[in-house]
């Protein structure tokens, strides 16, 4: 399997952030995966809102599933997972959430991916995203596997 092609960016602030997450909506398809990681407060919850929204609908109330582990989203092109598994206990608890039917037939989009251990898709856009040179500012790096080769373009312009 090829390395995944890595791209950075620099995020000014949370419309940045919403941007790219309209750009990625743009380019989703049904089997995605798409791993959302950072400390407590990097984003990432902010670049789901963002993207679920761009699909479903600028009034979806979007909650942090934080407690309920996942929630879903029926879009006209697709549904959308979302989940946050930062309280999971182990990885195979997250059978019991449907992240199997999730990763067939949906867009998934998992805040805290590293506790699904060997359930995490190897053919997945990895997002990353640390803090930046402000207090607002976020620097995203963005990796994916080959099933993302034909998308870089759309999402960065290239």
């Amino acid at each position: 399997m090829a390395e995944p092609k890595t791209h950075s960016l620099l995020l000014a602030d949370e419309a940045a952030t919403i941007a790219l997450a309209r750009r990625l909506a743009g380019v989703v398809r049904p089997g995605d995966v798409i791993a959302l990681e950072g400390d407590l407060g990097a984003g990432k919850s902010s670049l789901a809102r963002g993207l679920i929204r761009a699909l479903a609908g600028e009034d979806e109330d979007v909650p942090s599933p934080t407690f309920t582990l996942v929630q879903c989203y029926d879009c006209v092109s697709v549904t959308i997972w979302h989940f946050d598994l930062y309280r999971l206990d182990k990885p195979d608890d997250a059978l019991e959430l449907g992240i199997e039917d999730a990763f067939a037939e949906g867009v998934s989009l998992i805040e805290w991916p590293d506790r699904l251990g060997p359930w995490l898709p190897r053919d997945r856009l990895t997002l990353r995203l640390t803090a930046g040179p402000s207090e607002t500012s976020r620097q995203a790096t963005l990796s994916g596997g080959p099933a993302w080769n034909d998308r870089w373009g759309a999402i960065f312009g290239d």
